[in-house]
């Protein structure tokens, strides 16, 4: 009888997170998580692949943090919803979430956001051609902005970020819809 596994997918990539979280992305390696879930590095290699395919899944754990909005709300209020969720991430692992800007969402849960973000854009009458190229700049402002915040490099007073955030925002909605 074969023995039963001591982790799976969903425990290293919680170990990495935590690890990430505490110590940096710098501190990741397959030596590190797997010290910290008590196997050896070979053991990580069946559940997440490489070091490689161990970030894209930190990518998809950061992601999978956020909730998608109802698909029944307003385009704009979807938006709105994933941007609140995303700047809420960022505040809670300041020192993973730049991560989000340096790989691509690779994993099927990783572009679950992406596909919420498509069909916000469908709705909004964004050509079915440019909602790529919208996604990429709507999500590099919310993705760039909540990291910017997360990490300290902005030096105004949340309440002044927030109504940064939301008169961006609103520029956002005047040019997805002009006439709205």
């Amino acid at each position: 009888m074969p023995r039963p596994a001591r982790i799976d997918r969903a425990a290293v990539l919680d170990a990495t997170l935590a690890l990430a979280d505490e110590e940096g992305l710098a501190a990741v390696s397959m030596r590190a998580v797997a010290a910290r879930l008590g196997v050896t590095p070979m053991a990580l290699y069946r559940h997440v692949g490489d070091k490689s395919q161990l970030m894209d899944g930190l990518v998809e754990h950061l992601l999978l943090e956020l909730p998608l909005p109802e698909p029944t709300l307003p385009w704009h209020a979807r938006l709105d919803a994933l941007a609140a969720a995303t700047r809420a991430t960022a505040r809670k692992h300041p020192r993973v979430f730049p991560l989000l800007l340096q790989r691509p969402a690779a994993t099927p849960g990783a572009l679950r956001a992406r596909d919420a973000v498509y069909g916000a854009l469908r709705d909004a009458g964004v050509d079915e051609s440019a909602i790529p190229r919208v996604e990429r700049l709507v999500s590099t402002f919310v993705l760039g902005f909540a990291s910017s915040e997360a990490t300290g490099r902005f030096t105004a007073t949340p309440e002044q970020l927030d109504e940064d955030f939301r008169w961006a925002g609103s520029q956002i909605r005047k040019i997805l819809a002009p006439g709205d």
